[in-house]
């Protein structure tokens, strides 16, 4: 394909990208939640929204290759899309969100072991769990903020380390699953699959489908923005910086997401950055880039 024609800058940038919106998807959610929606609702308008998107630019074919792709790409729809979503969105309903934030970030690293548990070749170069580790200390000094208190809720950050795990299963299934389909052909097997997984809350929850909550402009605005551009486009960006990048080293760009959720928070709702905050930055950059130095292993 084209893509592989180009540099792998160009795949770090996207990557990049897409980690900085996701990084703005928590007051969205907060703010569909406090307009009256669930998590389980606001994942499935969202996946809705993206599946119906992406028909107009994937592949018309249905089906996969064999049954057993078929069984992955489900677990890629629950893994990535249903699982990962309603684990983290209800964790921000019970625990502080700078727990959820911290805990997320995990993600990296466990990709990384399980990488080293699935594939039995790869090694972990010295250099990659410095990095991570630095990214995961700068991570610390963000999420707190110069506030070194960690307040505990057991469901809710258990929920949140289950998101992670997901996330970092998503990632290392994407990997078996790139080199025989194309990129927007599994996105859009990962919005449906994610669909039909959520469906079964709706029996205990019933899907919010009152208009004069949906069209309200406010989340309208919120709706489109998760589902055409968090989800649509940012999942097409990360399955293809997967594809080229590799696993672990795409995932080591989760370490900005908490960077992004604090820059954005000053903006929007005024909250003050601290020199604690700054250096927490620094050290998320520089480990990101140490981890990244540190890969010495397949995609």
């Amino acid at each position: 394909m084209a893509t592989t024609t180009k540099s792998p800058g160009w795949f770090h940038l996207l990557a990049a990208v897409t980690v900085i919106i996701w990084g703005t998807t928590f007051v969205s959610t907060k703010v569909l939640i406090n307009n009256g929606l669930t998590p389980a609702d606001i994942f499935f308008y969202r996946f809705l929204l993206a599946y119906v998107c992406i028909w107009f630019v994937s592949p018309r074919k249905l089906l996969s290759r064999s049954w057993r792709d078929e069984l992955r790409f489900l677990g890629l729809g629950l893994s990535g899309g249903s699982l990962y979503f309603i684990a983290e969105n209800t964790a921000l309903g019970l625990t502080f969100a700078s727990n959820v934030s911290l805990i997320i970030c995990t993600t990296p690293i466990l990709t990384a072991f399980l990488s080293l548990l699935i594939y039995k070749g790869e090694r972990l170069h010295p250099r990659l769990i410095s990095g991570s580790l630095l990214a995961l200390l700068g991570v610390v000094l963000v999420v707190f903020n110069g506030s070194f208190i960690l307040h505990l809720n057991p469901l809710g950050d258990l929920l949140t380390l289950l998101a992670a795990l997901m996330w970092a299963c998503y990632c290392l299934l994407l990997r078996r699953m790139n080199p025989h389909y194309d990129t927007l052909f599994i996105t859009r097997k990962v919005f449906f699959y994610g669909l039909l997984t959520v469906l079964p809350l709706f029996a205990f929850h019933p899907l919010q489908l009152d208009a004069t909550v949906l069209f309200r402009p406010l989340v309208v605005a919120n709706l489109l923005f998760l589902g055409v551009v968090a989800s649509m486009l940012c999942y097409i960006m990360w399955n293809t910086a997967v594809k080229q990048l590799g696993a672990v080293r795409t995932a080591n760009y989760i370490y900005v997401v908490p960077l992004v959720t604090v820059l954005t928070s000053s903006l929007i709702i005024d909250e003050t950055i601290t020199v604690v905050s700054l250096i927490g930055s620094v050290l998320i950059l520089g480990g990101v880039y140490l981890a990244e130095r540190g890969l010495k292993f397949g995609k």
